[in-house]
């Protein structure tokens, strides 16, 4: 979600005041696609402009502060004995990055109150102003990681003005954050010999403050996770800044698991005298020596980090939110040292800060809380209330922000009111395995008329990689189709806003105009009903009925992306509302039917149906369409094979194209997609999912049949995206690195080591995992995401593939839809930073993805959902099936190795279909 916009005419800010801060303006406005600004091959980013001058110099020089600095100054503080606060309030600036949120939830722990979260053009220079000097509402600012370049005003925003008129206030500048600091004082920004992403690099430091407590040099531990491709170039480093920590420049360390991330031993440093003079030490924690020829250091390394000499401000080229990263913790609580101790010499008082604590809390919470559901204008009002510490409050803060939420998401059900449903189920002890199992149930009770049904399938469950399956078809009085397409706006202007199409049971159709798009219609619904938890205790699983269906890729607009270049030939979603339901629990054999109706009816007629079929199952039909299956088999001879939509050729000089993106630090990582598509005339759809399955089983496996829509869905995808379980618990498990399975048992253990070994892959799934930490970082509670499970590797009957698992606690005051809203699409399928990834690719791709890419499975009415990533999926759409595939770029990738995985990933669903066409 993004943070709210604050406008001038909105929010004044003392004219007097701010409008001394105006004597720099460099902000340009955003295109819809930021590439590359001002990259010249073979050259320093940023060195020159067309006419050849020294752009650094120039920008610095229009930037540097006069002698009169002073008058920027915060109101003298006397130098009076203090204790330190509680808390720490960080104004974060959001560079539009995918790891920002990491360090959101790292300092909300370590500050003691959550950070203030805005993009770097979100607030003007007034409206910053306002807050850091009249309100005095930060103690510090973090300025976060980012596509692009220092050097790109578009990039970098205001980030660069932060860096130069707020010499008063501590700043830590990360990666892009770093280079913003060197370059707008006068360093050169250049590519790095080797871009470094997603890999681990040992680290000495100069034992300063922001480093205390922290080993240094070879073989002590200090290893950090580098996303980078562009540096400061030692040699053109400015007096007034100080190395204080590099590493090799080709030394990179393989992740060699979860050994790795454990707590170091804490060594004893020196304690610092001046925050403002901040001496090397003799000595660090190890005991290694701190006296460097720093004209070597500067031609044989690579700066890590360097400070200012007279101002609080630091920088660090690496991620110290990174989950591979040790002792980035420690380095945000030196930070956070650094800030008390600077504040504790030149604050006269506490009473300023401890009277706006609360206020900055809420305004966080506030901020975030309200832009996800688009609420500017209430959103505004609360804002001038927290900020100006108007809390006359007579609920306690959790029973506020219930309130607040009701008012905000839920205005429509004043009039429309709510809808109140009641659940019925029934189990069957250990029926499966006795009926035939999962398939003889849905070919018996749904698979003759296949027409509108669906099936989420857990196919594949060994090493309890997934434990229900759900089934069902047109149900009762409540179920209905819902079928979603964008408007398309060639002028990319589109915010997400489509037509609606809803058939009822009875068969009555209407379309509507959704203005605010897909899922905010679909957040509203679910917000909608009400229902008591008793009914399903005793269910060992959280679908209990409601929507079953897909997002597909494109709904990125609804999500933070401005514009889709191309447009889908199928659906942009399409759901069932399901108020019948059959659920296998395949860990313990168990079978239940559930069926919901509205509360003022009883309808029980289904279930007793249901009940009557399952019992007189006796695995005949599984049988039946076995012979079946076979009898298609023999007539794939000789049949035209899979078109694919680029060339070898084409693809490999696509995967060229990401690699100078990635090398120009616009992405650290690119997942390219291309599509196989083949025309088919009759053809047995449900008899192919039933191959593909039985070739292919899956954890997250799928049937959808959308007969309206000619359309039919087979998928056999190995990955979950997103799961919100009844606890409120949160949990992703991207999938980054993919191998084959090998011809003997000895062959297939040895591509397993070489895919858990693999740096490449490590790094793939690393960075991966870090984007997936935040995207969850935004809507879960301070400190609660977690990685239990880093770069497993799991086994499948084609592939072996590198898998992790990131969970956290959902915040009470954000719905199901936030959560989907917060990291859709996929992270394992855009690449990091997810935006712009998304807008190169998008530049690059030449066709939509359509279904795949996005999600399938359910949003249950109890506000639990369970979506997988669709891949490895056949998708049937007016007499065309068509297969997505592709593959993570990243700079140690091989244009031909990267085209030979896409058409690995093609081979198990496309042999299906020409099995059966």
């Amino acid at each position: 979600m993004t943070s709210l916009r604050l406008f001038p005419s909105e929010l004044a800010c003392p004219a007097s005041e701010c409008m001394q801060y105006m004597n720099v303006n460099f902000l340009l406005s955003r295109p819809s696609l930021r590439v590359s600004c001002f990259l010249k091959k073979g050259g320093d980013v940023g060195a020159s402009n067309h006419d050849g001058k020294n752009v650094n110099a120039e920008v610095s020089c229009q930037l540097m502060p006069s002698h009169k600095e002073e008058s920027y100054e915060r109101k003298r503080r006397l130098h009076v004995p203090l204790q330190k606060a509680d808390f720490v309030r960080t104004l974060l600036i959001d560079n539009y990055d995918s790891y920002t949120y990491n360090i959101y939830q790292e300092l909300s722990v370590i500050n003691g109150v959550p950070p203030v979260v805005i993009q770097n053009d979100e607030w003007t220079w007034e409206e910053l102003c306002h807050y850091l000097y009249e309100e005095n509402a930060f103690d510090n600012i973090v300025i976060s990681p980012g596509p692009g370049s220092p050097a790109c005003p578009e990039d970098i925003g205001i980030c660069l003005q932060l860096l130069l008129k707020c010499w008063d206030i501590p700043i830590l500048g990360v990666c892009l954050g770093h280079q913003a600091l060197g370059y707008v004082h006068g360093a050169q920004i250049v590519h790095a010999s080797e871009p470094i992403h997603g890999r681990l690099s040992e680290v000495e430091h100069n034992g300063c403050q922001l480093f205390r407590d922290i080993p240094s040099g070879r073989n002590y531990g200090f290893k950090v996770v580098r996303y980078h491709s562009l540096v400061i170039d030692s040699e053109s480093l400015p007096k007034e800044l100080i190395p204080i920590a590099w590493t090799s420049s080709t030394s990179t360390l393989p992740f060699l698991g979860s050994k790795d991330l454990g707590k170091s031993n804490v060594h004893e440093a020196q304690k610092v005298q001046s925050i403002f003079v901040d001496p090397f030490l003799a000595k660090v924690g190890n005991g290694s020596s701190n006296h460097f020829d720093y004209g070597n250091t500067r031609s044989r390394r690579v700066l890590m980090g360097i400070r200012h000499s007279s101002r609080p401000h630091y920088g660090v080229q690496f991620h110290p939110e990174s989950v591979a990263t040790c002792y980035g913790s420690q380095i945000l609580k030196n930070f956070r040292e650094i800030t008390d101790d600077y504040w504790l010499r030149f604050r006269s008082s506490f009473k300023e800060k401890r009277s706006y604590s609360d206020a900055c809390m809420q305004l966080s919470n506030v901020i975030e809380v309200c832009s996800s559901i688009s609420a500017e204008n209430n959103a505004v009002d609360q804002l001038k209330r927290i900020v100006h510490a108007e809390r006359h409050l007579e609920y306690s803060k959790t029973e506020m922000q219930h309130l607040e939420m009701f008012n905000m998401v839920n205005t429509h059900h004043a009039t429309t009111g709510y809808k109140c449903l009641k659940l019925k189920w029934r189990k069957f002890g250990h029926l499966a395995g006795q009926v035939g199992g999962a398939e003889s149930i849905f070919c018996e009770l749904f698979g003759h008329e296949t027409e509108n049904t669906f099936w989420l399938d857990s196919s594949s469950t060994e090493k309890e990689r997934a434990r229900f399956s759900f089934m069902g078809g047109k149900g009762g009085p409540l179920w209905k189709q819902l079928t979603f397409r964008l408007s398309h706006q060639s002028d990319g202007s589109s915010k997400g806003g489509g037509y609606l199409s809803l058939e009822d049971c009875q068969g009555s159709s209407e379309t509507i105009f959704l203005k605010e798009g897909f899922l905010d219609f679909l957040n509203k619904e679910l917000l909608s009903y009400r229902y008591d938890k008793n009914e399903y205790e005793g269910l060992p699983f959280d679908f209990h009925g409601g929507y079953v269906g897909y997002i597909g890729y494109d709904l990125k607009v609804e999500c933070g992306v401005k514009s889709n270049r191309h447009k889908s030939k199928t659906p942009d979603a399409c759901f069932f509302f399901a108020d019948n339901l059959v659920v296998i629990d395949h860990k313990n054999d168990d079978v239940y039917i559930l069926a919901i109706h509205e509360e003022s009816s009883s309808i029980t007629q289904w279930l007793d149906d249901t009940e009557e079929k399952l019992l007189s199952l006796d695995g005949s039909v599984k049988m039946a369409l076995g012979k079946q299956n076979s009898h298609y088999l023999t007539l794939s001879s000789n049949k035209a094979g899979f078109a694919a939509e680029k060339s070898r050729e084409q693809y490999i000089e696509d995967v060229k194209k990401c690699l100078n993106y990635i090398k120009d630090g616009e992405s650290y990582e690119l997942c390219l997609t291309t599509q196989m598509k083949k025309p088919i005339k009759e053809l047995n759809s449900l008899g192919l999912y039933l191959h593909l399955r039985e070739r292919n089983p899956a954890p997250y496996a799928a049937w959808l049949n959308f007969s309206k829509e000619d359309l039919c869905i087979c998928c056999s995808s190995p990955e979950r995206f997103l799961q919100l379980d009844r606890k409120n618990t949160l949990e992703a498990k991207p999938i980054k690195g993919t191998i084959g399975r090998g011809a003997t048992k000895e062959e297939d253990e040895q591509l397993k080591l070489k895919l858990q070994f693999s740096e490449k892959d490590q790094a793939e799934n690393l960075m991966i995992v870090d984007l997936l930490r935040n995207d969850l970082g935004r809507v879960c509670d301070p400190g609660s995401v977690h990685v239990p499970r880093l770069m497993d590797v799991e086994s499948y009957a084609t592939v072996h593939t590198m898998v992790s698992t990131i969970r956290g606690k959902k915040r009470s005051d954000v719905s199901a839809v936030d959560c989907v809203k917060a990291a859709f699409p996929g992270g394992s399928m855009t690449g990091a930073p997810k935006l712009r990834s998304m807008e190169i690719l998008d530049s690059i791709e030449s066709c939509s993805r359509g279904i795949y890419s996005g999600c399938i499975g359910f949003f249950s009415y109890n506000q639990t959902f369970d979506l997988n990533i669709v891949i490895r999926t056949v998708i049937l759409h007016e007499s065309e099936a068509s297969i997505g595939a592709g593959g993570a770029i990243i700079a140690l990738s091989n244009p031909e190795d990267e085209y030979e995985e896409m058409v690995l990933k093609t081979r198990a669903p496309s042999r299906a279909v020409m099995h059966f066409d």
